[in-house]
């Protein structure tokens, strides 16, 4: 695959950031996955939705489906501790930068199918293995990381072309803050976040 795709993907998650909305306590993580995928692509799809209500819609099914604070814990990784009283911030600003990178880009992912793989769960951890498989190019594989809230499965990763999602951003926040304070993170993230959505 071209690295300039994974590139893209990883800078707006694409599918791989609407899988888990609207789902139904009690289901397996794959029979979430399988429900969600049905209810985003009707939205997507659906030529009776203006752009503005498509974003909202999925913005509403989205932010719910995740579980940010372990997802943006995770991506702050060893700088998690040194700012407990930024914390609430950062996840609030994460949420912004990541939720609406994908709302952003949604319309262009409407030729995409998935192909489920394979499902694995261990006590309250689970992966939901699939691949995406676009019109044109070569298929893509997404696996999903998930945990247990509150009895229903959340996304804490995603793992595309064999990229943590997680990691790539640890990565791009370690480089920041080993040259940049805290607050310069919180400000290129906002910024990058209302460029995209501008």
């Amino acid at each position: 695959m071209a690295l300039a795709r994974i590139v893209k993907i990883m800078g707006v998650p694409a599918f791989a950031l609407c899988l888990m909305a609207g789902v139904a306590l009690g289901q397996s993580p794959g029979e979430q996955v399988r429900e969600t995928i049905q209810r985003i692509t009707a939205i997507v799809a659906s030529p009776m939705i203006g752009e503005s209500e498509r974003r909202a819609a999925v913005k509403r099914l989205l932010l719910p489906r995740f579980d940010w604070n372990e997802m943006a814990r995770r991506s702050l990784g060893k700088h998690w501790p040194s700012a407990p009283a930024r914390q609430h911030e950062f996840v609030a600003t994460f949420t912004e930068f990541v939720g609406n990178s994908y709302i952003g880009q949604i319309g262009s992912y409407r030729e995409e199918k998935i192909v489920y793989v394979g499902e694995r769960q261990d006590n309250n951890m689970a992966q939901v293995d699939t691949r995406l498989v676009p019109a044109k190019g070569d298929p893509l594989s997404l696996n999903y990381k998930l945990h247990q809230v509150d009895g229903e499965w959340k996304i804490y990763d995603v793992v595309i072309a064999d990229i943590s999602l997680v990691n790539n951003y640890r990565s791009q926040f370690n480089r920041i803050l080993a040259k940049s304070s805290f607050d310069d993170l919180l400000k290129q993230l906002k910024d990058k976040e209302s460029k995209d959505r501008g």
